[in-house]
């Protein structure tokens, strides 16, 4: 494990050691704006021992949020950010800011302005259809990463991750399904891939080598139709060979169309029946099989897929999905991969890192029963986590 636990240079920075926390919907900023409850979020799998952990999600614009209540990056939200970054930085973890635009994901209802997507489309969300954007705002989007990632590296961030998965809105554009436009952004997978390397060079220009920047993208929707690996790998050739991004973090799956692909597990559709309300109940409790299917979990069940990105790209790149073990740890080195990304064992144990470095055969106490993903939608957390379980301490 001294491979896993030694300093790691990730672009301009230098990270503690090769574990990331990855981007989890927090649920804990209800009126968009930091919280000191999102900042006990993030300090503690700081003093547990990652080497970075990166905040989600903060949208680039008021519309591209999911939800009214998640932070957007403005100058209002900057007090806030800073005083997360300097909690992050005092348990002696980098911070990074995940940057996204949540396009025909976001609910619409809920943030009083359309949703965006590649081409009109019923969002169930918002129970409305999306807005095609012209090209004259697809630039106003990408002046908004940018614009976005410069409030973070003037908030303390160490790093940003542009997110470039799960379809929203600059995955939205990868996708044949969803991505039915006859302009210079559709079309040819060139065309659909042009948003997202246009995003990428204006984050890059904005923040010099300042900070890392990293992506988070798709390799796989899941869905019929949908971004396939074949082209995703030529994306990712794109990206590596523009220059323009410090490491790569791989995903699968569609918040949109297939969410279960991405998480592995149990499909928790009566929690998530019970947490939406209206509509959308009746909705998840009639069709939910078909929305949330399930796929049996086992560790780095994403390695398959990711291996392909490591045999054909030479830069960083960050292995996420069933990464719970020091054995799976080793494994991601031996494969190539620079890093690794946890996010749900965290949940129950967010100081998980330092009993593993304590005691190599430590075990995670998360089930994968993925019944944490229903709480992002009030406050994200465990719900098998016991009052009397012991805390990170400050």
């Amino acid at each position: 494990m001294s491979k896993v636990f030694s300093p790691a240079r990730l672009g301009p920075i230098t990270l503690r050691n090769r574990v990331i926390k990855a981007a989890t919907f927090e649920g804990r900023t209800p009126d968009a704006l930091v919280t000191d409850d999102l900042i006990e979020y993030h300090r503690a799998p700081a003093a547990g021992g990652v080497g970075m952990s990166t905040v989600a999600y903060c949208a680039v614009s008021p519309e591209g949020r999911t939800d009214r209540h998640q932070i957007w990056m403005r100058p209002e939200a900057i007090p806030g950010l800073r005083r997360l970054t300097d909690a992050i930085h005092a348990e002696g973890a980098a911070a990074s800011a995940q940057l996204g635009h949540a396009g025909p994901v976001a609910n619409a209802a809920s943030n009083r302005q359309q949703a965006l997507a590649p081409g009109r489309l019923f969002s169930p969300l918002g129970m409305a259809r999306t807005v095609r954007p012209d090209v004259a705002e697809l630039r106003r989007v990408i002046k908004a990463f940018a614009d976005a990632a410069a409030i973070a590296e003037a908030s303390g961030f160490d790093a940003v991750e542009l997110h470039f998965g799960h379809n929203y809105l600059i995955s939205s554009f990868f996708s044949p399904l969803l991505n039915r436009r006859h302009d210079a952004y559709g079309g040819s997978l060139a065309h659909r891939a042009r948003l997202a390397r246009e995003v990428a060079q204006a984050v890059r220009e904005e923040v010099g080598d300042r900070i890392a920047v990293l992506a988070k993208l798709s390799m796989d929707d899941g869905v019929v139709g949908g971004l396939r690996l074949a082209e995703s790998l030529q994306i990712g050739r794109w990206l590596e060979r523009d220059g323009t991004l410090d490491a790569l973090e791989l995903t699968i799956g569609s918040s949109l169309l297939n969410p279960m692909y991405l998480f592995h597990g149990d499909a928790p559709r009566k929690d998530f029946a019970e947490a939406f309300g209206g509509a959308l109940r009746w909705g998840m409790r009639a069709g939910g099989r078909f929305f949330l299917h399930e796929y049996p979990y086992r560790e780095a069940y994403m390695l398959d897929l990711a291996r392909q990105f490591r045999y054909e790209l030479k830069m960083p790149l960050i292995l996420l999905g069933g990464i719970t073990t020091a054995e799976t740890m080793r494994l991601a080195m031996d494969e190539g991969f620079e890093f690794v990304a946890m996010a749900r064992a965290l949940l129950r144990q967010p100081d998980l890192l330092r009993r593993i470095q304590d005691n190599e055969d430590t075990p995670s106490l998360c089930t994968h029963c993925n019944r944490c993903m229903p709480t992002i939608f009030s406050r994200t957390s465990c719900v098998l986590a016991r009052p009397d379980e012991p805390a990170v301490e400050r």
